[in-house]
């Protein structure tokens, strides 16, 4: 038999179901489960995603032969239920057609609607329903979105405007109109007219007549959109695997734009900024879907709450709104009863917070679209949690519902309210996307992208944005907009980029060409700061300060929640008492890593430093150790002090010498000065310590070894703050860790001159307190003969920053200069040092750790690396058997959640 590509739905019946997304897409897959609980859905059919994956394999021709009885079967079907014929020019069916990935990619791909439009098709329409304005807006729609898409009609640079939208605005400009629905009928023809023969000038062809010849342009257009820019950078971001493929969504077209009684929104079951549980949206009347998303008309709120709550943050009366800028619920009051018992029907029904699409023809509700909503971090947290409060989910369910990476958003710094009131506020727009954002103003998404490259903070400001400018949004700290409601394209793409956004800032006055943007009267060039804050919409001149956001309940209480179902531990890596509190703030119970070397670099630490590396006898290595002593001493207290009762792992000296000199020739003379020596003695020193690798040079256990004298003052410098700090009843848990282990016999000479010179210390004090000693596993052969060594050594952290260099031979300094052609061409699916590489270094991980506690069984294992904080790197930890992981304080939260979703995802 042979295979099924086309699926049909309508009139309460369908061929597909929500289950089928992998097959249907996300969009096609929740039109057929809509038209099963009964919500009004205009019928249509989706053509399969394993149809995408046929036309990068076989080919357009064969692949439109291979759907061709199928389409046209389906559409029979629609024309059934809709009593008109596509291409008929007394009684014609128009349709749209949209993707569908199974995974949601707002705007990403391409969508065109009035599909079946022509010359004699508009003139048909025209007799059937009287309304020649309609007609001819439709068709002047369609004519620009089917040359956009299918006929590649696009600017021809960055600083141009959309060619359709110039001829708009020529149009406009010559009738005295501002909007698009002040053009007059003639202004429409005119439109129409002026595209074709803009079509004709740049493609050399005529705009296709044909409906059969335009339904086929679109549907394999959308099959291309997959593989456009902003579609492949979207997954590259969001890790959606290439080769899913997306579906086509065929559908009968309804109309927003036929009057007063039609109108066309987007809406949401709850709000997908703040996660508040309240029903809001934007509606458009006398519109089409695109006029909202795109932000060309700014639409009005959906609930009369929403509506006052709008004017109230804009500054207009209740008066002026009610008067100018009702809601649907006062406008359209059955309607809006309809749509609200309906979206709430859909939420039930998927247990989740909903992005719904509906349009009403002549009074008449038709839902376009629903999916799971995209969302901030904070509105994920609070959507999950309020939904287990109400018993909709349970517990398991709203830890998986979170992104363990968006949480990263909740710790996101937030305006200091001191600084604001400082602050000058240049104009309000609509506070579409919360957060604090300050930076430099640039206007364009490739140059956005170049200056956050160049270390720059950036703010990027349009009249609104497109799917085009992904990558400048994704590089942006914030994005500000001069038009586009709360549901348009900035809006939904910053929400699920977790990105501060203010949208609809009318008072915007851009000129790309010049590139400068006038607000208000104050004129801002290219590269001058301003700050934006996406919980308000307030924009401000300048820079302005921002502190440390501060947790909520709902987060609180999902950590403890993730806490009740982990098993992994979650350390952190921290150098400062600073860095440990930050961290205990975040719920980490321990410190993992602790690098010394940082404690070297300040004042009188550096010099004692050099003083100890320019020594040529051990006597004066040890006079210069004894004047580092009590500073690191110091450090060490602060941070047992903050880890109070927490273990603290301890890393001895790990980096090659050469970096504690300077290589400059003013830093040789400052440094020969301030050490009485002639500069060519310096020279000589730094000549001699110089390596051709130093990462696989003289460091970690190797200087230790070397220099014994350097690990017995590190010793009496850790075990020394603890003892002083017993005496003040603080407990502390120290670990001392020997990095860079390769041979048993390097761990044990280093574990004798500690043991040895923790003996001394606790003789001279006459007290003692308890601690560890325990190696770094970073070097192939370490994890190789793991058992060996874990017959002297007491835990394992394993360095899987250096254990990843080591494993792939890769240089993690110089990696990029070949890595995104490696990611390209799918050699590495991603950066091995950003996500634990599970079959080469976790396979040396799992090694290490089944080998070293058959040797000792009580042996404490945990990583220390950056892949620490990272979700699917911390689920192998936890698969493997390890007690702990650690991490950078911000990534503290996301560790702790992803260490329950392993135990949740272990137990199905």
């Amino acid at each position: 038999m042979e295979k099924k590509r086309v699926y049909t739905f309508g009139n309460g019946k369908a061929e597909g179901e929500a289950g089928m997304k992998n097959l249907l897409g996300g969009k096609g897959a929740n039109l057929a489960e809509m038209n099963l609980i009964g919500v009004p859905v205009p019928p249509g059919f989706t053509i399969t995603t394993e149809v995408c994956q046929e036309y990068y394999t076989l080919g357009r021709d064969q692949v439109v032969e291979l759907l061709r009885d199928e389409v046209n079967e389906a559409i029979k079907n629609i024309e059934g239920l809709m009593k008109s014929k596509f291409g008929d020019t007394e009684n014609p069916l128009l349709v749209s057609v949209r993707s569908g990935a199974r995974a949601s990619m707002p705007g990403m791909m391409d969508t065109i609607l009035n599909l079946g439009l022509n010359d004699d098709v508009v003139a048909g329409i025209v007799r059937k329903t009287g309304n020649e304005r309609f007609a001819w807006d439709s068709y002047r729609r369609f004519v620009q979105m089917y040359g956009d898409v299918v006929l590649g009609m696009k600017p021809t640079n960055k600083e141009d405007i959309d060619p359709f939208e110039e001829i708009i605005e020529k149009v406009k400009e010559e009738n005295g109109v501002h909007l698009d629905n002040e053009l007059s009928v003639e202004n429409l023809k005119d439109l129409v007219s002026r595209f074709k023969a803009a079509v004709k000038a740049q493609t050399g062809k005529d705009f296709p007549f044909s409906a059969e010849e335009q339904l086929w342009g679109a549907i394999m257009s959308v099959f291309d959109s997959w593989m456009n820019e902003r579609a492949i950078l979207y997954r590259r971001m969001e890790g959606i695997p290439s080769e899913w493929g997306t579906a086509v969504n065929v559908q009968a077209m309804v109309f927003g734009n036929m009057g007063d009684t039609s109108a066309t929104g987007v809406c949401f079951s709850r709000d997908a900024g703040n996660g508040e549980d309240l029903f809001n949206g934007e509606y458009l009347i006398n519109a089409q879907g695109e006029d909202v998303v795109a932000g060309i008309r700014t639409p009005q709120q959906i609930t009369k709450i929403g509506s006052q709550r709008w004017a109230e943050r804009a500054g207009i009366s209740e008066e002026e709104r009610a008067a100018k800028y009702p809601s649907m619920e006062e406008v359209m009051p059955e309607i809006y009863k309809e749509l609200d018992m309906l979206q709430q029907k859909l939420e039930d029904h998927y247990r989740d917070m909903q992005d719904m699409e509906f349009t009403v023809q002549e009074g008449k509700l038709w839902f376009l679209q629903t999916r799971n909503g995209k969302r901030t971090g904070a509105a994920m947290v609070k959507i999950a949690m309020d939904l287990l409060r109400q018993g909709v989910i349970k517990e398991e369910e709203a830890l998986m519902r979170i992104e363990p990476n968006k949480l990263d958003e909740l710790l996101h710094p937030v305006f200091d309210k001191t600084a604001l009131l400082r602050a000058r506020v240049l104009t309000k727009g609509l506070p579409a996307s919360p957060g604090a954002a300050t930076g430099q103003i640039v206007f364009f998404a490739d140059d956005a992208a170049q200056w956050k490259e160049d270390g720059k903070r950036v703010v990027m400001v349009r009249v609104e944005t497109s799917p085009e400018d992904l990558a400048g949004m994704s590089a942006a700290e914030g994005i500000l907009t001069a038009r586009g409601g709360m549901t348009s394209h900035a809006a939904v793409v910053a929400r699920g980029m977790g990105k501060c956004c203010v949208s609809g800032a009318g008072a915007l006055n851009i000129d790309y060409k010049a590139r400068t943007v006038e607000i208000d009267g104050t004129l801002f060039k290219e590269g001058d700061y301003i700050s934006i804050n996406g919980s308000t919409g307030e924009i401000y001149e300048g820079e302005v300060e921002t502190k440390a956001a501060e947790m909520d309940q709902d987060f609180a209480d999902l950590m403890a929640l993730s806490d009740k179902y982990a098993k992994l531990k979650v350390r952190t890596n921290a150098d400062t008492p600073h860095d440990a509190m930050m961290a205990r703030s975040f719920g980490a119970v321990g410190i993992g890593l602790c690098r010394t070397e940082h404690m070297f670099f300040e004042g009188e630490k550096i010099k004692a430093m050099r003083e100890m590396i320019l020594s040529e006898t051990t006597e004066g290595r040890v006079r210069a150790l004894a004047k580092i002593l009590p500073y690191q001493q110091e450090d060490f207290k602060g941070i047992f002090r903050a880890m109070n009762g927490f273990p603290v792992n301890v890393r001895l000296l790990d980096p090659p010498l050469h970096e504690f000199v300077p290589h400059d020739l003013k830093g040789q003379e400052e440094m020969a000065q301030m050490m009485g020596v002639d500069v060519k003695v310096i020279q000589k020193r730094v000549e001699d310590l110089m390596e051709h690798n130093p990462m696989l040079g003289h460091r970690g256990c190797r200087l230790g070894n070397t220099y014994p004298e350097i690990t017995e003052m590190q010793t009496r410098a850790i075990l020394g703050a603890c003892l002083e700090l017993k005496k003040e009843g603080v407990v502390c848990l120290p670990e001392i860790m020997v990095p860079l282990t390769g041979i048993l016999h390097e761990f044990k000479q280093q574990e004798e001159v500690i043991r040895s010179t923790a003996a001394k210390l606790f003789e001279e004090k006459g007290d003692s307190v308890e601690f560890q000693v325990g190696t770094m596993i970073e070097v192939p052969r370490a994890a190789l003969t793991a058992d060996r060594i874990a017959s002297s050594a007491e835990f394992f952290s394993f360095g899987t920053n250096d254990l990843t260099q080591m494993t792939f031979g890769y240089s993690r300094d110089d990696i990029a200069s070949f890595l995104p052609i490696y990611l390209e061409k799918k050699i590495l699916k991603v950066d091995p040092f950003q996500v634990l590489d599970q079959k080469g270094v976790g396979q040396l991980v799992r090694m290490a750790t089944e080998n070293g506690r058959k040797a000792r069984p009580n042996l404490k294992c945990g990583i220390c690396g950056e892949h620490g904080g990272e979700p699917s790197s911390v689920k192998f930890c936890h698969q493997v058997g390890l007690n702990y992981v650690s991490c950078s304080p911000f990534r503290v939260p996301i560790a702790r959640l992803a260490a329950a979703q392993a135990v949740i995802e272990e137990g199905k």
